[in-house]
C-alpha cells in the first residue's frame, strides 16, 4: 500500500546518507523503522515485566519466602 507523508528535509537527509552507507533504499529504510517502532509499541506485558527485580536486592522467590513468614506459616 502506498501512502504519502511528509518528512522533515533534515530527517530525508539522514535517511539518504544511511541508504548510501548501507546501500538501501529511503523506502526500505522507513518500512524497517515503522516495523521496529511497532514491534516495540506492541510488546506484551510479560515482556515489558522483564528486569523488574533487577533493583530491588532479592529474587522474586526471596520476595515472596519473606511475605509469607509475616503470616506466621512456613
Amino acid at each position: 500500500m502506498r501512502t504519502i507523508i511528509e518528512v522533515p528535509d533534515e530527517l530525508i537527509q539522514t535517511l539518504d546518507q544511511i541508504g548510501q552507507r548501507e546501500n538501501c533504499s529511503r523506502a526500505a529504510l522507513i518500512r524497517e523503522a515503522i516495523v521496529e517502532y511497532l514491534q516495540q509499541k506492541t510488546n506484551s506485558s510479560v515482556e515489558s515485566a522483564f528486569g523488574l527485580w533487577k533493583d530491588k536486592g532479592c529474587d522474586g522467590v526471596e520476595y515472596q519466602n519473606s511475605l509469607r513468614s509475616e503470616w506466621g506459616g512456613k
